[in-house]
């Protein structure tokens, strides 16, 4: 990656925590949520939700230009925002993308 930003590199590592905790957290919140459960569990499911870190709920993970990192207009099959992605088509630098001319 020749141009990493700390932006970028944070969605990473959300990423990566979302995935490794995936799905121990939805046992959890299945648990809390439950209103079949005695009050006490669901409790304690609760807190044991709180103990996880920032960056393994699923609502820190956003979608990013992976060149600049920026966080709007990403096309999400390339993962490039529309402006990187308009240069990149420009210059033929992506495989089956050119630019419409009729």
């Amino acid at each position: 990656m020749p141009n990493v930003n700390c932006r970028v590199l944070r969605d990473i590592k959300a990423r990566k925590g979302v995935q490794q905790n995936e799905l121990l957290r939805r046992a959890y919140l299945y648990v809390a949520r439950d209103q079949r459960q005695p009050a006490q569990v669901r409790h304690q499911a609760q807190l044991q939700l709180n103990t996880f870190g920032k960056y393994t709920r699923p609502t820190t993970v956003k979608n990013r230009c992976t060149e600049t990192g920026r966080g709007r207009g990403i096309m999400s099959e390339f993962g490039l925002c529309r402006t990187v992605f308009r240069a990149k088509a420009r210059n033929h630098e992506l495989p089956g993308v050119h630019k419409a001319s009729w």
